[in-house]
């Protein structure tokens, strides 16, 4: 297990009215700097469908959509891309980001990402858990994560 520190710039919009977070990113991710860039992940499957909207850019998909992408971990130690093995945590500064936006509703993917916001910034701005969209959650089907990821799109006033 080593430390590792966040490079990924947070992607936001000064119209940002969501902000989706996930608990650090993985290797993959890492490697090619982009969030949810491993393959296995169904977020940008996820958001395409529940948008019925898809785009090999993935700024411009998030810009149109008026949706901030980050992680609640600045830096950890973790071991490869195990959400279980982070210890160790600094945490991004959201309360920075909040201003410069229009943000209404942050959304958490996955528990451990809900558990570190919770645990760390309580009731500061309203919250909603939404399941892992990692190929590690493969007992939640497409679908059924699509149905859960559908409540995104009434903050951004496209329902």
């Amino acid at each position: 297990m080593k430390r590792e520190v966040h490079e990924l710039e947070p992607i936001w919009f000064p119209d940002s009215r969501v902000l989706i977070l996930g608990s650090f990113p993985s290797v993959v991710s890492r490697k090619h700097n982009m969030y949810y860039a491993n393959p296995a992940n169904r977020f940008w499957r996820v958001m395409e469908n529940i948008f019925e909207d898809s785009s090999e850019d993935k700024i411009s998909f998030l810009k149109r959509h008026h949706i901030a992408l980050w992680d609640v971990i600045a830096s950890c130690m973790i071991e490869k891309s195990y959400d279980a093995s982070i210890r160790d945590i600094t945490y991004n500064d959201i309360e920075g980001l909040m201003p410069k936006t229009e943000i209404r509703m942050i959304f958490t993917t996955g528990g451990k990402a809900a558990d570190l916001y919770q645990r760390h910034f309580g009731d500061a701005f309203p919250h909603i858990a939404l399941p892992s969209t990692s190929g590690a959650n493969a007992r939640m089907s497409f679908d059924v994560l699509c149905d859960h990821y559908k409540v995104i799109r009434e903050y951004t006033d496209e329902t």
